[in-house]
């Protein structure tokens, strides 16, 4: 009976090493985007121009660097859409940052999207539904250091409706 009990005890410490061991070597899970986007439908007016607003959320813990950061060094966050037949989109409207310090260098103020930030494009679509795509490039740091830059894939769908269609 002892000799049992050891013998289970042995086998069931070796599979907690064996488990310990698989722990060990697992890799740790690492962030493949640090900003990400719900996209949408946006209903506009047919010929008429709109705003279309288009929101992203920085992970938490992290920030962004703004569309216009504070230092030339720093890459701004951008959004580049790609042409799209029946809409017509003009310069894009980047939010207000937010100023940021690191705790090691208190005197330096960035400029950077922290939460939820909106980008607005104003369009003129014609009648119809019409998909928009796009790519944010950014870049993600948290308190001690920042990332690689990263390219987020936008798309979306813009549907324009003429006035008696809105009626309806």
């Amino acid at each position: 009976m002892i000799r049992s009990l050891v013998l289970t005890g042995l086998l069931a410490g070796s599979s907690i090493v064996v488990a310990q061991q698989g722990t060990l070597t697992t890799p740790v899970a690492k962030i493949k985007q640090y900003v990400t986007f719900a996209a949408e439908e946006q209903a506009v007016k047919a010929g008429k121009k709109s705003v279309v607003e288009l929101r992203f959320k920085v992970t938490e813990g992290y920030h962004v660097n703004s569309h216009t950061p504070k230092s030339e060094l720093l890459i701004p966050t951008n959004l580049t859409l790609k042409p799209a037949a029946g809409v017509t989109a003009s310069a894009l409207e980047y939010p207000a940052g937010t100023s940021y310090s690191f705790s090691f260098e208190p005197n330096e103020k960035l400029d950077v999207y922290t939460g939820v930030f909106t980008v607005k494009v104003p369009i003129v679509a014609e009648a119809g539904s019409h998909t928009v795509e796009g790519i944010l490039r950014y870049q993600a740091c948290d308190n001690a250091a920042c990332y690689p830059p990263k390219i987020l894939p936008v798309e979306f769908v813009v549907t324009a409706k003429t006035a008696g269609a809105q009626a309806r």
